[in-house]
C-alpha cells in the first residue's frame, strides 16, 4: 500500500500563519463522487463513523475524467473543487479533498487537524513512492532526508483561500491530468519549501505503517494498491474488533422473512464442467433450497456426457416446481466462458431477475438457508465461504502476488479457520480479491457495473481469475462470508467414469463426502452409544452401510457382471481351490479391494477393538466378495469355518421385500439370524468357535457383501 506522506506546499501570497483550529466544524471534507459504489458507500460509513462533515461533488455527472488503469485524467475532480472553492468565504475554514473510492477514515477530525496545525504548512499533499503521469519530470522534484518523494493527487489538505489560489490558474478540460496539473505546481520552486514530513497513523483498529511506525488519520490507496485499502477496510474504523466480531454485518439487510410470493426472483447458473463425483447429491441439495422454487429459474450448462444421464433425471422428475429452465448440453458445443456469459444475459434480459446464483457443480451445498443468507445480507456481490476438508483451500484469496495469482493475506488462515471468531458472535464479511465456485451477484449490478460482455475472456488470465479482475476494475466489492457454515467444495482431480457408480470409489479423494452418502446415519451411534447387539454368542450386529451404499453395490456387481461358477475350482484365489464355494464377484475384479480395505479400517476395525478387546487389526484381506443367492441358482451355503479371524457379513438387500428365506445359523450355539436388516453387519470370528450355515433363500435374490479379515 502506499502510505501517507505529507508533501508541503507554500503559498508565496499569504504569508501569515493561520489562527489555530477551534474544533473540528473548522473542518470541512469535500470529494468527488458521480456514482455510488461499494468503495464510496465504505467511505461514507467511515466518515459517519467519525463524525465527519462531508460534501459530495458531482453527484449524477458523467465521469469523464479516465481512470487509473488508462492514460492520465482527474482534471473532471479539479473543476469541480474549483468551482465549490467559490462558495466557501470562511478564512480559517480547512479544507479536506480526498478522493472517495478508495479511501477510508482510521481517526477523527480533531486529530486531522492537530496533525495539520503539527506540519506547519497552508497545504499538505499525500505522497507517493512513483512519479505518474510523467517521469520526465522526476528529476525536479526534490530530494528528500527520508520518506516518499513524489506528489499523489489522490488527498490534500489546506486553508480554503491558498486552495482557492493554488487552482486560480487551473483551466483544463475534464480529461486532463490533476495530477500533473499538482505536480508543476509542487516542482516550481517559488511555490514549495525543502521539506517532507512524514505522516502515519493506527490506534484502536488503525493501519500502522511499519516503516515510519505511524498511525495515519486518512489511508488511500491509488492505483494498485486499491486492494490493501479493501483488505485495510475490513476493520477501518472499528468494523470488525476482537472484542465484538463484526460490527456492521447487521447493517443494511434485506429482510426476507414473511414474504411468499414477493421473494426476488433468482436465477440459479449451475456450471459442470469437468467429471465430477457426487451430482446426483448436488442436485438433491439443490432441490432441498430452503426457497420457494416459483421464485427460481435454472440455467444449466452441462459440457459432459457423463453427467446427461444425471442432468435429464432431475429435470424428468423437478422441471416443472420451478418458474423456467435452460439447458445447455454439450451437443451445442458451447465454450465454459461463453455459457456464463449466455447465464448472465438470462437474468440481464429478464425484467423480473433480481438476482444471479452462480454455483459449480463440484460445490456441496450442505446449509439449505444458503441462498436466503446471502439475500439479506444485501451486497451487490457476495459469496459464502466454502472450503475443503482438512486443508487450507478455499474458494477465495485474501491478496493477491504482483503477477495477479493468489498470496496469502495477513488474516486468511484466521478467516478460514475460524480463530478470530468471538464467543457467540460471527466473524463477519470480508472484501476479497478474488472469489470461486459459488457468489450471489444482484442483476442490478450485471445490468450497469458488469453489462460488458465477455467478462470471463483474457489473453493471459484463466476465466475465473479475468472475471474478477473485470470485476475489481469496475470498483464492484466482492465479498465473502463465514458468519455461517456453508458446506465444501469437492476435489475432482482423479475423478474417474469407467464405472457404473463412480461415486463409491471417492472414499480416498473425498471422505467426508463419501461417508454422508453411503456411511448409515447412527453408524456414529455404534461407539458412542453403544448401538451394537447380540443376536448370537460373540457374534455383532450394527448399522454401517446406507441403503444407497447397498444398492450401488449390488448394482456394480450386476453390471460387472462376471459372477462365479460357485464350483470348488477357482482360480481367482490362491491354491485355485475353494472348499465351500459361493456364486460372488471379488472386490479385486472390480477394481474395489483398496477402497474395500480402507472402508474396514476406518469402520470396521474400530468397532473390532471396541468389542473384541485387547485385539488390534490392520484390516487386512484376502477375500472380500459380494455373494448372490437364488432359489435356482445357489439358495443356501453348507456349514462351514472361514479362513479369517473375524467376518463381516453386511446384508445388502432387504428380507421380505427383495427375497424370502435366507440368513446364517452357528451350529455350535444353535442361534440364527434369520431377519438381516439391510445395511447391518454381521461380525463374529472366522474359524474354531462360530461354526455357521446360509439358510435357503426360497424366494427372489439375496445380496450380501462377506469379507475374511485377518486370515
Amino acid at each position: 500500500m502506499i502510505e501517507d506522506a505529507l508533501l508541503c506546499l507554500e503559498i508565496l501570497s499569504d504569508p501569515h500563519r493561520r489562527a489555530a483550529m477551534r474544533d473540528s466544524r473548522d473542518l470541512l471534507v469535500l470529494t468527488v463522487a458521480t456514482q455510488e459504489t461499494d468503495g464510496f458507500r465504505r467511505f461514507l460509513r467511515s466518515a459517519k463513523h467519525f463524525n465527519y462533515t462531508i460534501r459530495v461533488l458531482g453527484k449524477g455527472e458523467t465521469w469523464k475524467g479516465g481512470d487509473y488503469m488508462s492514460p492520465p485524467g482527474g482534471g473532471q475532480k479539479v473543476r469541480l473543487l474549483k468551482s465549490a472553492l467559490e462558495d466557501i468565504q470562511e478564512e480559517n475554514k480547512v479544507i479536506l479533498f480526498v478522493d472517495s473510492y478508495d479511501v477510508i477514515f482510521s481517526s477523527g477530525p480533531k486529530e486531522l487537524l492537530k496533525k495539520f496545525q503539527q506540519a506547519k504548512h497552508r497545504v499538505v499533499f499525500s505522497a507517493e513512492t512513483l512519479i505518474w503521469p510523467d517521469r520526465h519530470l522526476e528529476d525536479k522534484h526534490p530530494h528528500v532526508r527520508e520518506g516518499k518523494r513524489f506528489l499523489g493527487a489522490g488527498g490534500f489538505i489546506g486553508y480554503a483561500p491558498n486552495l482557492k489560489q493554488m487552482l486560480s490558474d487551473w483551466s483544463g478540460a475534464d480529461s486532463d491530468s490533476d495530477q500533473l496539473f499538482f505536480t508543476k505546481i509542487y516542482i516550481n520552486p517559488e511555490k514549495r519549501v525543502n521539506e517532507v514530513v512524514l505522516k502515519f497513523e493506527d490506534g484502536r483498529v488503525r493501519a500502522r505503517n511499519v516503516l515510519y511506525d505511524t498511525l495515519p488519520v486518512i489511508v488511500h490507496g491509488n492505483g494498485p494498491t486499491k486492494l490493501q485499502i479493501n483488505y485495510l477496510g475490513n476493520y477501518i474504523p472499528n468494523l470488525w474488533m476482537f472484542e465484538t466480531g463484526c460490527t456492521i454485518c447487521n447493517e443494511d439487510l434485506r429482510p426476507l422473512s414473511g414474504l411468499q410470493s414477493e421473494y426476488p426472483v433468482v436465477v440459479i447458473g449451475i456450471f459442470i464442467q469437468q467429471p465430477t463425483p457426487f451430482v446426483t447429491v448436488f442436485f438433491e441439495r439443490l432441490l432441498n433450497l430452503k426457497y420457494p422454487k416459483n421464485r427460481l429459474r435454472l440455467f444449466i450448462y452441462n459440457q459432459e456426457y457423463h453427467h446427461e444421464p444425471h442432468v435429464r433425471t432431475f429435470l424428468e422428475y423437478h422441471e416443472s416446481e420451478y418458474q423456467g429452465v435452460k439447458l445447455i448440453g454439450p451437443e451445442e458445443d458451447i465454450d465454459p466462458e461463453t455459457s456464463r456469459d449466455i447465464g448472465f444475459d438470462m437474468c440481464r434480459e429478464d425484467i423480473d431477475c433480481v438476482y444471479f446464483f452462480s454455483i459449480d457443480v463440484d460445490v456441496v451445498l450442505k446449509n439449505r438457508d444458503t441462498l436466503r443468507i446471502l439475500i439479506e445480507l444485501n451486497k451487490p456481490f457476495i459469496a459464502p465461504m466454502m472450503s475443503k476438508p482438512g486443508r487450507l483451500w478455499t474458494n477465495f484469496w485474501g491478496a493477491l502476488s504482483a503477477d495477479g495469482y493468489y498470496a496469502r493475506s495477513e488474516d486468511y488462515v484466521d478467516i478460514v479457520q475460524g480463530r478470530r471468531r468471538v464467543e457467540c458472535i460471527s466473524l463477519g464479511l470480508w472484501n476479497v480479491p478474488y472469489v470461486s465456485n459459488i457468489f450471489l451477484i444482484k442483476a442490478d449490478t450485471l445490468r450497469t457495473d458488469l453489462k460488458d460482455p465477455d467478462l470471463f475472456e483474457s489473453e493471459t488470465l484463466d476465466p475465473d481469475m479475468a472475471f474478477c479482475s473485470k470485476v475489481r476494475d469496475k470498483g464492484v466489492f466482492m465479498f465473502v462470508t463465514n458468519m455461517h457454515t456453508f458446506g465444501r467444495v469437492l476435489s475432482t482431480e482423479n475423478y474417474q467414469t469407467n464405472h457404473l457408480h463412480n461415486d463409491l470409489w471417492q472414499i480416498f479423494e473425498n471422505p467426508v463426502e463419501w461417508e454422508e452418502r453411503y456411511i448409515h446415519e447412527n453408524y456414529s451411534k455404534v461407539l458412542k452409544d453403544g448401538l451394537i447387539e447380540m443376536p448370537c454368542p460373540d457374534v455383532y450386529w450394527f448399522p454401517v452401510f446406507t441403503d444407497v451404499a447397498c444398492k450401488h453395490l449390488i448394482e456394480e456387481m450386476e453390471h460387472f457382471g462376471q459372477w462365479s461358477g460357485g464350483g470348488n475350482v477357482d482360480k481367482r484365489i490362491q491354491g485355485g481351490y475353494e472348499n465351500v464355494p459361493t456364486i460372488d464377484i471379488h472386490m479385486n475384479q472390480v477394481g474395489y479391494d483398496k477402497e474395500w480395505h480402507k472402508f474396514l479400517l476406518d469402520y470396521v476395525a474400530p468397532v473390532t477393538e471396541k468389542m473384541y478387546p485387547g485385539y488390534f487389526t490392520r484390516a487386512q484381506f484376502d477375500l472380500a466378495f459380494v455373494v448372490r443367492y437364488k432359489p435356482d441358482e445357489q439358495p443356501a451355503l453348507s456349514p462351514h469355518h472361514d479362513a479369517s479371524t473375524f467376518t463381516i457379513n453386511i446384508a445388502l438387500n432387504q428380507v421380505g421385500v427383495d427375497y424370502q428365506g435366507g440368513g446364517c445359523r452357528f451350529l455350535r450355539y444353535n442361534c440364527s439370524v434369520t431377519a438381516p436388516r439391510r445395511g447391518w453387519a454381521l461380525m463374529h470370528p472366522g474359524r474354531l468357535t462360530h461354526y455357521h450355515e446360509g439358510l435357503p433363500t426360497v424366494e427372489g435374490v439375496r445380496y450380501i457383501s462377506v469379507s475374511f479379515v485377518d486370515p
